[in-house]
């Protein structure tokens, strides 16, 4: 797997976690029908915020990980890959539907903001995910760490912005489309688990096959 295809993938993968309805996604629009779009922008903000440190926590266990002998890294590897399996396993059988979006509590936009960074944050899921995909596709033979580091980062934060920002923009029509459509939510998870199941036997494949590390 070259780099240009780790990035396709990662691509892949960013696009199906993301769009997936999530405490993130409710959120921006809970933010957004309270306070207006710059509210629901400043959520998006905030929600970008925390995607960066996940990048950076990522980042940084890559380079740990790296140092590991080959055989103890390509295991990670393929832990990762069988995570990974898992969460499409799980979007796979899941049936994903949205009852109701509350209202958000937002007293100015800083407020947004602020919480927007504290509610991604504190996902435990996010740093699962991000232990089980970074290595997958942030390998030493792509360059320096940290300049992968920082173009993942950049997709990661437009593409929360893309998919955030768009909702924000059309608070009412996407809240009543989340909630008036619940076939369509169970098809997106669906969908993203089907990218998660064929990019976890990808990565593993070449996790097993590639030698990597020192």
């Amino acid at each position: 797997m070259d780099y240009a295809q780790a990035l396709w993938i990662y691509l892949a993968l960013l696009f199906g976690i993301i769009v997936v309805p999530g405490m993130d996604m409710f959120f921006v629009i809970a933010n957004a029908l309270t306070g207006g779009r710059k509210a629901g922008f400043a959520a998006v903000a905030g929600i970008m915020l925390g995607g960066a440190v996940h990048t950076l926590f990522g980042a940084l266990a890559v380079g740990v990980l790296t140092q590991l002998p080959t055989m103890v890294f390509q295991a990670m590897i393929l832990i990762g890959a069988a995570y990974m399996a898992w969460i499409g396993y799980t979007l796979l059988r899941s049936s994903i539907t949205v009852d109701a979006i509350g209202k958000a509590s937002t007293r100015s936009h800083w407020v947004a903001f602020r919480q927007g960074t504290i509610t991604c944050l504190l996902n435990p899921k996010a740093y699962l995910f991000v232990l089980a995909v970074f290595p997958q596709f942030m390998r030493p033979e792509y360059g320096p760490i940290w300049s992968q580091a920082l173009v993942m980062g950049a997709m990661t934060v437009a593409m929360q912005f893309l998919i955030y920002g768009a909702l924000a923009l059309a608070a009412g029509k996407g809240r009543d489309a989340l909630i008036g459509n619940p076939q369509a939510t169970i098809w997106i998870g669906r969908g993203a688990g089907a990218l998660f199941v064929a990019a976890a036997l990808f990565t593993a494949w070449h996790g097993a096959t590639q030698h990597v590390g020192p």
